[in-house]
């Protein structure tokens, strides 16, 4: 399998990330960087740090530094100010690969026509913009997985009814949803359900004693406290995570196939997604939503990239 993958480094990207470059049936093409959990510069110095320590030395390229139309919203209170949880690691120095993201990402889907998994893991602005850019790509690209939105049911984790990922660029996520690509969404509603790291699970993970799963867990430091007193979870969810497992296993997915559109604002309802699931609006199903991927499995999948 070869990916693109699309991603605003931070704490759970950071784990998405290991999991790709540590599958030895999966070849990275290249990570593109977005503005979005974090500002862009420190994006790229998260990815970076993630690749050195897994050996990584295709090219990391830096992308859009604000959304489509509206200032940069992060989520430093989830992750850290530096988006790694705040924990000292030497998140400087390091150069990313030349080039711009959405420009990448065009040249490299018109290089290699069918023949990549597009992975975005952050706000859609380089997609978008690709898109805006190279209409030609939709018909190039076989599987577009996002984590994105918050499926059937909700909840949102920036609003009542929006994930932050689309919350942050809602023009953006309407580009894609309207460019006719083959998109699956994977969304937080996933995460909360079926990714929260409890303590059993977080011991787990740290029996398996290496650099990779250490990260994992030490990286969550801020989400973790976000989670007890904000979220209300067992523990921090790591929502990019589950979306690239489901890229690497979608055979133990539910997915339904319905039509979805985004609300582009103002809040509350900024960057929900209009999920159409009895057919009201007569609009074509364009996207496949993750209804349900299974605890165990994910969990399976985590283990074995991080051991």
């Amino acid at each position: 399998m070869r990916l693109l993958i699309d991603t605003d480094t931070a704490s759970d990207d950071a784990v998405a990330l290991m999991m790709a470059l540590r599958d030895p049936d999966v070849t990275v093409e290249a990570i593109t960087l977005v503005a979005g959990n974090v500002p862009l510069d420190r994006c790229v110095q998260n990815a970076l740090y993630v690749a050195e320590l897994c050996g990584y030395d295709g090219p990391v390229i830096a992308g859009a530094d604000a959304p489509l139309m509206r200032e940069l919203g992060t989520a430093t209170e989830v992750h850290g100010e530096d988006g790694m949880g705040d924990i000292g690691l030497p998140l400087t120095g390091r150069t990313p690969a030349a080039g711009w993201g959405p420009q990448a990402i065009v040249d490299l889907v018109r290089a290699n026509p069918g023949e990549l998994t597009l992975v975005t893991l952050g706000p859609l602005t380089n997609l978008a913009i690709a898109l805006l850019w190279a209409p030609d790509i939709v018909d190039l690209i076989p599987r577009v997985v996002c984590m994105a939105g918050t499926g059937l049911n909700g909840p949102g984790n920036v609003s009542p009814s929006a994930e932050f990922n689309v919350w942050v660029d809602p023009e953006a996520c309407r580009v894609v949803l309207r460019s006719g690509l083959p998109l699956e969404f994977v969304g937080w509603d996933i995460s909360i359900s079926s990714a929260v790291v409890t303590p059993e699970r977080a011991a787990s993970i740290r029996a398996l004693d290496t650099p990779f799963a250490h990260l994992a867990l030490d990286v969550q430091a801020v989400l973790e406290v976000y989670a007890d007193t904000e979220t209300e979870l067992d523990g921090p969810d790591l929502p990019d995570p589950i979306a690239m497992a489901h890229v690497l296993d979608p055979s133990a997915a539910t997915v339904k196939r319905v039509h979805v559109d985004v609300a582009i604002g103002p809040d509350p309802m900024r960057g929900a997604l209009i999920v159409d699931r009895y057919g009201f609006t007569g609009g074509t199903p364009n996207l496949d939503i993750v209804t349900d991927y299974p605890e165990d499995r994910f969990f399976e999948l985590l283990a074995e990239r991080l051991g």
